[in-house]
């Protein structure tokens, strides 16, 4: 799936607009609006609003493989290259943490008509980079050999997603006063700690 200049602009609008009101809060019209096209060429280039919010699922998932490609392609070692990975999860996750809390909504909601197939497939994609990094790090007796790949970024993604969705908690218990102190801590202690998880998960026997 290839997206022009115009549709990718399109993309990037609706994606703000849904992350800023939910996906049942915009309607094709407001997009259209605050894209600068009118609704005919929404409904020519994505057809609906649905389809549309298949089409941003697509956009991310496939520039996240790009990342990822170009992470396994590196000169960097098994380890290196899955900090890096989880640097990239997180931060993808982090910048994009309220339509990430939308599509995981919309993905278990049974009366919604979106095919979200393209989805996992670009989810497929993306696993099978972090299965070639992990079998080097088997080949190179770095990794245990029986890791769990699709686990690894489940471990990541699952983790931020509940920071996120706690952050009244963390910031309490951690007594920050301001989102700026928690969310320094998500930068650095936080990320940390996910690094050594996965390590650990990766490295030691249990």
């Amino acid at each position: 799936m290839q997206f022009n200049e115009k549709q990718i602009e399109i993309i990037q609008v609706a994606e703000k607009l849904f992350a800023q009101e939910g996906f049942d809060g915009v309607s094709v019209r407001e997009i259209a609006k605050a894209s600068g096209v009118n609704v005919a060429m929404i409904s020519y280039y994505f057809g609906s609003k649905e389809k549309l919010l298949e089409a941003i699922v697509w956009f991310r998932i496939n520039a996240l493989n790009l990342h990822l490609e170009s992470i396994n392609k590196g000169k960097f070692s098994p380890l290196e290259k899955i900090d890096k990975l989880i640097e990239l999860y997180v931060e993808r996750v982090n910048k994009n943490i309220k339509i990430h809390q939308i599509l995981h909504f919309e993905l278990n909601n049974p009366k919604r008509s979106i095919d979200f197939s393209s989805f996992t497939e670009g989810k497929k994609q993306n696993l099978k980079v972090l299965e070639t990094i992990i079998e080097e790090g088997k080949r190179q007796g770095v990794f245990r050999t029986d890791v769990v790949p699709a686990l690894v970024i489940t471990t990541v993604i699952g983790s931020v997603l509940h920071f996120y969705s706690s952050k009244i908690y963390y910031k309490e218990i951690m007594h920050f006063k301001t989102d700026a102190q928690l969310q320094n801590f998500f930068n650095t202690t936080f990320i940390h700690q996910i690094k050594n998880t996965i390590k650990g998960l990766l490295t030691y026997e249990m």
